[in-house]
């Protein structure tokens, strides 16, 4: 990884080797600048409590930054802005079972393709090949138990029916026994997936849910609105800043690495949106009357940009792989309130398409030295309208 310090420039990653074989690329689509190091004790294990508790570094100017708390949010909005969230909910993705041959098997569902048959990453992905019975055990149950399942009619399971090239992952076609739902059985038999960054977590399943959660669908939360409490958000309804939802299931496309050096290249996994007419005619008076759209979430950010797509915001339902990198036009958000993001994320560059990419890595340095916390149960950082490019 490049090497930063707080009082030395950002340095050149065209550098060394990665000069010679990237000569011709512009810094900004090269992969290797949006690289940082960061400390793995200011990874987060454990959310904040209470939620509004996390720290929040303002980024109000090009050059100007001050640190706060969440709680204190609507000190540093307007009254007329309009805050969207993301209402997704997340499902209790990870599933862990055995073959009828014993060998463990795990399982992370990615999206609903028809009629419970769902596109899924597994593990060990070689011995799961077409044909394949997964049975599924509880998540009481312990590792010594059920060692050699017997098929049971009764019993949650699914035959992989094919590989994914594009995920690497299986589609899978669950047996859902006669008089349960698939929903139920999911409860039942899965979890709430937690990142694989947090290894060490005392977090409740329902401390992965924003407390506006009601669309079900993600397998990973916006992780954003975390930090939202029922009293914050009336604290900013009384204060005359409006709040506003639309719906993207975070799925793989958000979390999926950048692996390519270029990254204009890479291509975004589709996602679920919906943005609602009644968010739009929000937008649309929110900005007829000079307010702002403060985006609550990267995954807000991809949803309203995909729905303006043609310039003109419009509701919109269905998938999205809009990918937004430095050089990107604005269409709808003004500001954004966003975690601090992985190295060589998508999400990294998408907070650089708003703020500048070197101002970003800027920032990203003084949270570092100021031991914000980092990713999903991390602090936060408030982009406002008069710090971006």
């Amino acid at each position: 990884m490049t090497e930063f310090s707080e009082d030395s420039p950002i340095s050149d990653p065209l550098s060394g080797d990665s000069k010679a074989v990237s000569q011709s690329i512009d810094i900004e689509r090269l992969l290797a600048s949006y690289d940082y190091e960061l400390p793995a004790e200011l990874i987060a294990q454990n959310p904040s409590v209470p939620r509004d508790s996390a720290r929040l570094l303002v980024v109000d100017s090009p050059n100007h930054s001050s640190h706060g708390i969440f709680r204190d949010l609507p000190d540093f909005l307007q009254s007329g802005d309009l805050l969207v969230l993301n209402n997704t909910r997340v499902i209790p993705a990870r599933l862990r079972g055995r073959k009828s041959t014993g060998t463990p098997v795990e399982v992370l569902l990615l999206e609903e393709q028809q009629n419970n048959c769902w596109l899924a990453l597994v593990k060990p992905g070689r011995r799961l090949q077409p044909g394949a019975q997964i049975l599924f055990e509880p998540p009481k149950l312990g590792a010594e138990e059920n060692l050699h399942p017997s098929p049971n009619p009764n019993q949650f399971s699914a035959t992989v029916l094919s590989r994914d090239e594009a995920t690497g992952g299986r589609v899978l076609q669950f047996d859902v026994p006669a008089g349960s739902r698939f929903e139920d059985l999911l409860e039942e038999y899965g979890q709430v997936p937690l990142p694989p960054y947090i290894t060490d977590s005392q977090s409740q399943a329902e401390q992965y849910q924003t407390v506006y959660a009601q669309a079900q669908g993600a397998i990973a939360a916006p992780t954003a609105g975390l930090h939202f409490t029922p009293e914050l958000l009336q604290r900013l309804q009384d204060r005359g800043i409006q709040q506003a939802s639309v719906t993207l299931h975070v799925g793989v496309g958000t979390f999926r690495p950048v692996e390519v050096e270029d990254i204009t290249t890479h291509k975004m996994h589709g996602e679920w949106v919906e943005v609602p007419i009644s968010t739009v005619e929000q937008i649309r008076e929110t900005q007829a009357r000079g307010g702002r759209i403060i985006a609550v979430g990267t995954t807000v950010v991809r949803s309203l940009e995909s729905a303006a797509v043609d310039g003109e915001l419009h509701a919109f339902r269905g998938k999205t792989e809009l990918f937004i990198y430095p050089g990107y036009q604005w269409r709808v958000v003004d500001g954004l309130i966003t975690n601090f993001h992985l190295p060589r994320s998508s999400l990294l560059m998408l907070v650089g398409a708003l703020v500048g990419r070197q101002r970003l890595l800027e920032l990203y340095q003084v949270a570092i030295k100021h031991r914000y916390r980092f990713y999903s149960f991390g602090d936060a950082m408030l982009i406002l309208p008069e710090a971006t490019i």
